[in-house]
This record gives C-alpha cells, sequence and structure tokens, in this order.
C-alpha cells in the first residue's frame, strides 16, 4: 500500500524532468515504475502510481455512458492525464501543457496526500493552504468525527 505525507522541494531540469524525491519513490510498489499524473481540480498536478490510478480509472470508466454528466466527467478527466515512467535517476518528464496548466516554471513542491502525490507551483499552493489552524480544526472536527 502505498502512503505518500509531508512536503518536498524539487526543481525542473532544462528539459522539464522532476526529480521524485527517495522518500517517495520508496513508497512506490516495487518495481513499478509507470506513474499517472493528471491534471488537478486546484491548479495543480496529481502524480498516482498506477496501481492507485487504476482504481480510479476503474470508477470513472464505469460509470454509464449513456448519462450525459458521466460523460463530461469522463472526457474531461481522462482527456487531462499522461503516463511517464521514472527513468534510473528517479526522474520523470513533465508534458508542457501540464506544466503550464499548473503554473510551475522551475520550482515545485510536492505534497504527499495518501496514496497520491501534488505537485505545485509554491507560491500557488501557498494560495490554497489553510492559514488558520482554528479553521483546519474545524474541518477535521466534521469529517474526522464522522
Amino acid at each position: 500500500m502505498t502512503f505518500f505525507t509531508s512536503e518536498y522541494e524539487s526543481k525542473l531540469d532544462a528539459k522539464g524532468r522532476l526529480v521524485l524525491p527517495a522518500r517517495i519513490k520508496a513508497q512506490l510498489p516495487e518495481g513499478d515504475a509507470e506513474l499517472v499524473i493528471r491534471r488537478g481540480f486546484e491548479p495543480c498536478l496529481i502524480i498516482y502510481p498506477m496501481v492507485e490510478f487504476k482504481k480510479v480509472f476503474s470508477k470513472i470508466s464505469g460509470l454509464n455512458e449513456f448519462n450525459e454528466e458521466y460523460r463530461a466527467l469522463q472526457r474531461n478527466f481522462l482527456a487531462g492525464i499522461a503516463t511517464v515512467e521514472l527513468d534510473s535517476n528517479g526522474r520523470f518528464l513533465i508534458p508542457k501543457n501540464m506544466l503550464t496548466y499548473a503554473q510551475i516554471e522551475k520550482e515545485a513542491l510536492l505534497v504527499g496526500i495518501g496514496n497520491k502525490v501534488e505537485v505545485w507551483n509554491p507560491n500557488v499552493y501557498e494560495k490554497h493552504r489553510i492559514q488558520d489552524q482554528s479553521e483546519l480544526s474545524k474541518l477535521a472536527a466534521k469529517y474526522l468525527n464522522e
């Protein structure tokens, strides 16, 4: 089972490759160098190990194709993905259109959130973080006490 946590600063090289931090790489399933990147709902990218993305794909592809909203979800969700492989140095190439979507140029912040990793422009990430700890406490009480 994959379990990603914490925040990691990283830089893109001149070719648009990102080095996966060792702690994230260590959590990948053994021998699985294939990752799926998708555009996030916020202006970030989401990285899944293939085994985790297959779970999401199963849910999305299992929706009734005769329902207009389901088709719109499938179309927009699946059009925004790319499959990449880690090279021997733990790097992977992020497509330019995805870097543009997430406003990532050179600096990137990787955030582990359980079964996936978000990739953010550090400045954009700060705008989406909860700054007030009491607000975080209220959300935790609301959703973790169910």
